[in-house]
């Protein structure tokens, strides 16, 4: 999948019914073994070190039968030559095909990913951030496709 083929892009906005953190973490955690088993090289983008290091732990965990590679990215002077990266800084899009945002800020090149993918846990704070980056990425043009897990 390229990232320059605008066509090509999907942009998703996952809304779960659980309010916990760590239902958002596995959430995340499935999307990114999904993308990966595509082919995909996929970032999920972290607010604190604390949630970076849960993703951590259910990378290691999520697949008893194989191994998602990946790795933890403190800072932008970090490469990453793992397929999977989680990420405490903002990404360079050419870098990765899928974003999976579980920031409280969407990264600047929002628009340039091949696959973007919003995760908010059913909490009035994390909804009313997701309700921001929803409006943000219209105001880039962009229409993500919602799946309301609390409508089910």
């Amino acid at each position: 999948m390229s990232a320059s083929n605008p066509a090509a892009r999907s942009y998703w906005f996952h809304i779960l019914a659980q309010p916990t953190a760590t239902a958002r973490h596995l959430h995340a955690v499935r999307l990114a073994d999904k993308a990966f088993q595509q082919g995909d090289r996929v970032c999920i983008l972290c607010d604190s070190a604390r949630q970076a290091e849960e993703l951590d732990d259910l990378l290691w965990q999520f697949r008893p039968d194989a191994f998602i590679p990946h790795s933890v990215v403190p800072d932008s002077a970090v490469t990453c030559s793992d397929p999977v990266g989680i990420l405490l800084c903002p990404p360079v899009a050419r870098e990765w095909d899928t974003a999976i945002i579980l920031t409280s800020t969407l990264p600047a090149e929002a628009d340039r990913f091949a696959r973007l993918a919003l995760v908010a846990q059913n909490d009035p704070m994390v909804l009313d951030q997701a309700r921001s980056h929803f409006r943000q990425l219209r105001a880039l043009g962009i229409e993500p496709q919602v799946h309301d897990q609390r409508t089910r």
